[in-house]
C-alpha cells in the first residue's frame, strides 16, 4: 500500500507547484528561443516544411495523447472495463490511414501548391464558400476540445496539489499559449520532443505500482464480479461502433494532424512519422486502461470517473512515481492543447480572415495575427472550460462534429474527380444536420439496424457518405 500520510500530502503539494512552475518555465523558454526563428507564415503553419520523420512522430504522438487519452480513457475503463481501449485503438486505426492513405496523397498536393492547411486544399478542390463553411465549424468544434484539454489539466492538479479548477485551467492555459504563440508549429515541434518523453516515462512507471497495489490482474478479477467489465467488447456494440465510425476518420482527417502532416520534408517522413505515431497509440491505449481498472477496484465509490487516474496516482503509487506520472499526464495534457492553438490559429486567420476579409495581408503580418489570435483563443478556452464538466463530452462534440462533415468530402475529393461542391455541401450538412438532431432527442438517439443500435454520429457519417456518393450521379464536377 502507498497512501501519503499528511506530512508526505503537503510536502508533495509544494513540489508540484515547483514542478509546474520550472517545467512551465522550461518549456517557454524553449518556445520563445524557437520562435525567434519563426520569421514566416510558413514557419508558423508548417515549420517550413522541414519535418523529418523523427520530429514528425513526436508531434504527432504529442497531439494525439492528450486529455481524452490519459484522464478520459481511465474514466472509460473505470466504468467498463477492458473495452476503453476501443477509444486510443480507433485512434492508432485512423492514424494508420493517414499514414499511408491519406497522408502522401495529400502531402504532394500541399507541396506542390503550397497549402498551408485542409481548409486550404478544401478551397481549391471544392469551393470558398465550402472551406469557409468547415473552418467556421471547425473553430467551433475545436475550442470545445481546447476547453476540454485545459479541463484535464485542471482535474489532475486539483487532485494532485489541491489547486482550484480555475487556477488549474489557467495555468494550463498560459503555458500553452505563451510557446506555442511564439513559434507556431516551429516551436511545439521541438518542446513536443520533451514532452513526449515525459509523457511515456511517467505513464510506463506509474503502470506496475498501480498493478501491484491492485493486487495484479488476478486481484483485480477478485474484486469486480461483472464478467463484461473484463470483455474486450464489454460496453456494448453501440459505443464501440460510435467510436470506431466517430474516432477512425476523425484522425486521418483532422485539419490539425493533416496540416502537421503538411510539414514532413519529404513522403518518406509522412510514412514513417506517422505509421510510428499509430503504432505507439495502439500500445499505449492498454496503459490508462490498466490504471482506471486499477482504480475502480480498490476504489469504486469514487464520485467520478474522471478522478480514476487522479485518484491512482494520489493513492496507488509511491512519491516518486506519482511525480513522474503527473509530469506524464500535465505534459500530456499540454502538448495536445497545443495542436488545438494550431488548428484555432489556422482556421481563424488562414482560413478565414486572410481568405475571406483581407486577401492581401503580408506574410509577415499574417504571422503577427496568428499570435494575437492565439493569445485571444486561450482566453476564450479558459471561459469554456469553466462551464464544462466532462472531457469525454468535450471531445465527442469535436469528433463528431469534425468527423460528420469532414470524412466523405475529404475523401471523396481526394480519390475521385467526380465529387463536386454541392456533394460535398450536402455531404455536411445532411451529416451533420442529422446528427445534431438526434444528440437532442430525434429517433430516441439511436436508430436500429439488424438489431444493432447506431448512434447519432454513426448515423450522421453514414448519411454524408451515402449524399456524396449520390450526389455524383446528379451534381458530378464540371
Amino acid at each position: 500500500m502507498y497512501l501519503k500520510s499528511g506530512t508526505e500530502l503537503k510536502g508533495g503539494k509544494f513540489f508540484v507547484l515547483s514542478f509546474i512552475f520550472i517545467y512551465a518555465l522550461i518549456l517557454i523558454l524553449i518556445g520563445a528561443l524557437i520562435g525567434r526563428r519563426a520569421k514566416s507564415a510558413s514557419d508558423f503553419f508548417v515549420a517550413g516544411r522541414n519535418l523529418g520523420s523523427g520530429l514528425l512522430f513526436t508531434t504527432l504522438i504529442a497531439a494525439n495523447l492528450g486529455a481524452g487519452s490519459t484522464v478520459g480513457v481511465s474514466a472509460l475503463a473505470y466504468q467498463h472495463g477492458i473495452s476503453a481501449w476501443w477509444w486510443i485503438g480507433s485512434a492508432g486505426i485512423g492514424s494508420m490511414i493517414l499514414a499511408f492513405i491519406v497522408g502522401p496523397k495529400i502531402w504532394k498536393i500541399a507541396r506542390e501548391h503550397n497549402y498551408y492547411t485542409l481548409s486550404d486544399y478544401l478551397d481549391a478542390r471544392f469551393s470558398r464558400a465550402f472551406s469557409g463553411l468547415i473552418s467556421i465549424m471547425m473553430a467551433a468544434g475545436t475550442l470545445a476540445l481546447f476547453a476540454g484539454q485545459l479541463l484535464g489539466i485542471a482535474w489532475i492538479l486539483e487532485a494532485a496539489a489541491e489547486i482550484p479548477k480555475y487556477q488549474g485551467v489557467i495555468i494550463g492555459a498560459v503555458v500553452t499559449t505563451l510557446y506555442f504563440a511564439a513559434g507556431g508549429l516551429l516551436s511545439s515541434a521541438i518542446v513536443n520532443i520533451i514532452e513526449v518523453a515525459v509523457i511515456l516515462t511517467g505513464f510506463i512507471v506509474a503502470v506496475p505500482y498501480v498493478l501491484n497495489y491492485a493486487g495484479g490482474i488476478e486481484g483485480i478479477k477478485e474484486n469486480i464480479s461483472n464478467p463484461s467489465y473484463f470483455d474486450f467488447y464489454g460496453m456494448g456494440s453501440t459505443a464501440i461502433i460510435g467510436y470506431i465510425v466517430m474516432l477512425v476518420p476523425s484522425f486521418f482527417i483532422s485539419p490539425g494532424l493533416i496540416g502537421k502532416v503538411f510539414a514532413a520534408k519529404d513522403e518518406r517522413s509522412v510514412k514513417i512519422g506517422t505509421s510510428l505515431n499509430g503504432l505507439v497509440q495502439l500500445i499505449f491505449a492498454v496503459i490508462p486502461v490498466i490504471i482506471g481498472m486499477s482504480a475502480y477496484s480498490c476504489f469504486p465509490e469514487l464520485s467520478r470517473a474522471d478522478l480514476s487516474l487522479p485518484a491512482a496516482m494520489k493513492n496507488m503509487m509511491p512519491f516518486f512515481a506519482a511525480s513522474l506520472a503527473l509530469a506524464g499526464i500535465f505534459a500530456a495534457e499540454v502538448s495536445t492543447a497545443d495542436t488545438v492553438l494550431y488548428m484555432l490559429s489556422g482556421s481563424l486567420t488562414n482560413d478565414i480572415y486572410k481568405r475571406f476579409i483581407n486577401p492581401e495581408i503580408s506574410d509577415i503580418n499574417l504571422l503577427r495575427l496568428s499570435r494575437v489570435i492565439t493569445l485571444i483563443c486561450g482566453v476564450t478556452g479558459v471561459i469554456l472550460a469553466l462551464r464544462l464538466e466532462s472531457i469525454i463530452s468535450a471531445l465527442t462534440i469535436f469528433y463528431s462534429l469534425m468527423s460528420v462533415s469532414l470524412s466523405a468530402p475529404l475523401i471523396f475529393g481526394l480519390f475521385t474527380e467526380k465529387a463536386s461542391n454541392t456533394g460535398a455541401f450536402l455531404s455536411s450538412l445532411l451529416g451533420a444536420g442529422l446528427t445534431v438532431y438526434m444528440t437532442f432527442g430525434g429517433f430516441g438517439g439511436f436508430i436500429e439496424v439488424s438489431g444493432v443500435k447506431l448512434n447519432a454520429s454513426t448515423c450522421g457519417i453514414i448519411l454524408s457518405f451515402i449524399a456524396m456518393a449520390v450526389s455524383m450521379i446528379f451534381y458530378r464536377k464540371k
